[in-house]
């Protein structure tokens, strides 16, 4: 009987309340469909920035510029700014801003000093969702 009374409180039930089993049981944020979408948004913006970084037309140059103008906007107001979608998925915007900014600055400096394409990093996301994001090599890589 001393030792039903030791390792009793061991032995009773847990309790919780609903929330904090719900929680834990939570499907996987990228599979709500708001979060999806904005990543989607942020992947299409990176790709842009990316793509049109050497502004050899006059279109990559506008949307150079349109994309840095949506990037370094501090503007809340709607739901698809970069602040807001940085907040969303949880990304720090001015490290996001500072990591581009070198990146962009590293690829104009190789792009002119050793006339070498320009590295991309390929988005590809598999999730075995409906929705699948890649992308195929460019012509310079596959070479």
């Amino acid at each position: 009987m001393a030792t039903e009374g030791k390792f009793a409180p061991a032995l009773d039930a847990d309790i919780i309340v609903p929330s904090q089993y719900f929680d834990r049981i939570r499907s996987e944020e990228s599979a709500q469909p708001e979060k999806r979408l904005v990543l989607a948004v942020m992947e299409n913006a990176i790709a842009t920035f990316q793509h049109s970084i050497s502004g050899a037309t006059r279109r990559q140059r506008r949307l150079l510029k349109e994309t840095e103008e949506w990037m370094y906007s501090g503007d809340t107001s709607w739901p698809f700014s970069f602040e807001n979608i940085c907040a969303l998925l949880g990304i720090e915007a001015d490290y996001l801003r500072n990591g581009l900014a070198k990146w962009k600055k590293t690829q104009l400096t190789q792009d002119g000093t050793q006339g070498e394409a320009l590295a991309r990093f390929p988005l590809r996301r598999m999730s075995g969702r409906r929705h699948a994001l890649s992308t195929y090599p460019s012509s310079a890589q596959a070479a």
